[in-house]
């Protein structure tokens, strides 16, 4: 426990002192590009807010390419001031392309900061994708309702020529001489040597007389 909270401490204190050796280096740069008084404390506090909300965005896991493009750029400019100040630029005669990219700061970092702070993610939040699946349930068995089944069409009747009836009859009366008994389908079949449909037919034109 003891060496973790010495980890950390270490880690803390050397953070403290990288934040305030950069805050001072950007706000020498400033004061030496013509921003005095207030105007150049300004300036670190703004790289350091602009580096704040880049890695917000980077720890959320959205939008890390926009995150990654403006924590590289305030990096750039902490790190920029950092080497200036070590002695590779006159302080005293600050170059006129140096001037403008302070005087220029301000709304870069503003844009930086509305960007990273208020853009929004394009995916659905996980709320209204469970609503939507409640409002839009889908079919179970129990609820399908079952296609309705159609009754097979009735097939047409079989033609039957007027002198086969004729004929038929004949059968059927001698038939009910002989026995006694109007005659019956498959007997008048036998006796035709028809068809089955075709002797349902006939039955059926015979029924009346036969009776």
């Amino acid at each position: 426990m003891r060496a973790q909270l010495a980890r950390v401490d270490a880690v803390l204190v050397q953070a403290l002192i990288a934040a305030a050796l950069s805050f001072a280096h950007i706000h020498d740069i400033a004061m030496a590009a013509g921003q005095d008084g207030w105007k150049a404390w300004a300036y670190p506090v703004s790289v350091d807010l602009l580096l704040v909300a880049a890695w917000r965005r980077l720890r959320s896991g959205t939008g890390k390419t926009a995150a990654w493009c403006w924590f590289v750029i305030a990096i750039t400019a902490s790190l920029g001031a950092n080497v200036a100040t070590a002695g590779l630029l006159n302080l005293a005669d600050v170059p006129a392309w140096l001037r403008i990219l302070v005087a220029g700061w301000p709304a870069v970092a503003f844009l930086g900061g509305t960007l990273l702070a208020h853009s929004t993610p394009q995916t659905a939040p996980a709320a209204e994708v469970i609503e939507d699946q409640e409002d839009n349930p889908e079919p179970t068995p129990e609820t399908t309702t079952p296609p309705a089944i159609e009754a097979p069409p009735e097939p047409p009747p079989v033609p039957v020529p007027a002198a086969l009836i004729h004929h038929a009859r004949k059968v059927a009366a001698e038939h009910h001489t002989r026995t006694g008994t109007p005659i019956d389908t498959p007997t008048l079949r036998a006796r035709l040597g028809v068809p089955a449909p075709m002797a349902e037919a006939i039955a059926a034109r015979l029924a009346p007389t036969g009776s």
